[in-house]
């Protein structure tokens, strides 16, 4: 279930507004009062609050985890999603959906709420919602004492939801008194506000004057939190995003270890870099058939309407086994090794093992030499090839790209816009050398498949699909130089 909402602080004299002339056609009715009693769950460091989440039984409705909510032009966007189960018992796939913020920590209950709801729903004139305006009177709660009390607003929209009024109803409850739209869950209100749970990764801002331990320090934790926001939604496996991000923040930790490899200390950063690895080529074998499956699912409307019944064959053969390895990556998230290795990132992104000797020197002074030695290995790699390259030897020259990209965005906040500049480049490079790649593996792929088909009618389409494949190559085989000299020039 996905909702949209803005909420706000009230005092407890505010007094809501009327609103059904917000908008033309816009009719005002009340809401029926409501009242909730709500247990919220965590572990006993709060670990779910630390990361903005929230695991909750609420008497009537039931279990429900919400997912930390991100900022959409201003608008709250929380996910929120409901389980069935008994009352105490938190049910396994619940559980299971927060492990890898939990990881080996276990759940309970830590804060009771009883709350009282009214408000207001704004509908048109055929009576479809538009918005449901909410006033929660919430009262904290020990045992039958109540230890702390707030009052908050929440305007929350539908697909229905006509453009500004959102806008206009969040404006006319701050004209009557409401406070500035405040994204901090009611769980977190309950405890006694952020500063009770203050973030267990922090990302540190990076300017000029940043030390080469601070630039260390942000590209770790950075990776971590992209790993661990999107760990929620690979489990979920709602968008075929949370394995590619979650893939790409593997990679990327194991290419800033490489790149800030000088001033880290070897061995720590040498077994991390190995975890890392293990857990990339699991994930690997899911995006790259997630590629795989959208890539073909698109080629396949390209054919003719006598060949669209083979290429769904095909279609079907490649989603049974991107399921077989999403099935695999489950698996992996719920390993003792996994969860394992997100308590030593999250250790790493906290206080990342720099060299005490070269901590606090002014990032400014290291970086070029870093990125130089990033650069280096692509120059020569490029300069090396013959005229009509061997595809191995692109896929290297991409490899190579997507290190020199990582080490510049990494350093450009102390290095300014050239670095930046090179980043730009060198991510435009690897795109084009991605879709050679990707066509490659995918003819590849669809003559194998081919080969061993028992349908003629599916092999004949894959033998369509694979040219069209091969024709994708070609155009980014003639564009590869292009990019190249971008980057070459962003270089020097």
């Amino acid at each position: 279930m996905r909702e949209r909402e803005v909420r706000l602080s009230a005092g407890e004299d505010f007094g809501l507004p009327g609103l059904a002339e917000l908008q033309q056609g816009v009719v005002e009715a009340p809401r029926s009062a409501e009242r909730r009693s709500t247990v919220y769950f965590d572990s006993d460091d709060l670990r779910l609050a630390r990361w903005n989440l929230s695991f909750r039984y609420r008497e009537g409705l039931g279990w429900a985890v919400r997912l930390p909510a991100w900022d959409a032009g201003g608008r709250l966007v929380p996910d929120e999603i409901v389980f069935d189960g008994p009352s105490g018992t938190p049910p396994a796939a619940a559980v299971d959906l927060v492990k890898g913020y939990l990881r080996h920590a276990e759940l309970r209950p830590k804060v009771r709420l009883r709350s009282r709801r009214l408000g207001v729903l704004l509908r048109d004139a055929e009576g479809q919602l538009l918005a449901d305006v909410v006033d929660d009177a919430v009262s904290v709660l020990d045992g039958s004492r109540v230890i702390r009390s707030f009052r908050e607003l929440g305007v929350n929209t539908t697909d229905a939801t006509p453009p500004g009024l959102l806008e206009a109803t969040v404006a006319r409850l701050r004209d009557a008194g409401a406070g500035a739209p405040d994204s901090t869950p009611e769980y977190l209100r309950a405890l006694g506000g952020p500063q009770v749970a203050p973030a267990e990764i922090e990302l540190p801002k990076l300017h000029r004057s940043a030390t080469l331990g601070q630039v260390v320090t942000h590209a770790v934790a950075a990776g971590v939190i992209r790993l661990l926001r999107h760990d929620p939604v690979v489990r979920l496996d709602t968008d075929p995003e949370g394995v590619h991000q979650a893939r790409v923040a593997t990679r990327r930790l194991r290419s800033d270890l490489r790149t800030f490899r000088a001033p880290l200390d070897a061995e720590w950063g040498a077994g991390l870099r190995e975890e890392l690895g293990w857990l990339g080529a699991e994930l690997g074998q899911a995006r790259d058939a997630d590629v795989l499956l959208d890539r073909l699912a698109g080629r396949g409307q390209e054919l003719s309407d006598a060949s669209k019944d083979g290429a769904r064959r095909v279609i079907d053969a490649l989603a049974r086994r991107r399921a077989e390895a999403h099935s695999g990556v489950l698996e992996t998230l719920s390993s003792d090794r996994y969860l394992d290795l997100i308590d030593r990132l999250v250790a790493a992104a906290q206080s990342p093992a720099v060299l005490e000797a070269k901590r606090d020197r002014p990032a400014a002074d290291t970086l070029p030499s870093i990125v130089r030695r990033a650069w280096q290995p692509l120059e020569k790699k490029v300069t090396s090839l013959s005229d009509d390259p061997a595809d191995e030897d692109l896929h290297m020259v991409r490899i190579l790209a997507k290190r020199c990209r990582y080490a510049a965005e990494a350093c450009a906040p102390s290095l300014g816009k050239p670095t930046h500049k090179l980043a730009l480049a060198a991510r435009k490079l690897q795109d084009v050398l991605g879709e050679l790649n990707d066509a490659v593996v995918a003819e590849r792929w669809l003559r194998d498949w081919a080969n061993h088909a028992r349908s003629g009618a599916g092999g004949f389409a894959a033998g369509e699909l694979a040219a069209l494949e091969r024709e994708a190559a070609s155009q980014a085989r003639a564009e590869w130089r292009k990019a190249w000299k971008h980057v070459k020039a962003a270089a020097q």
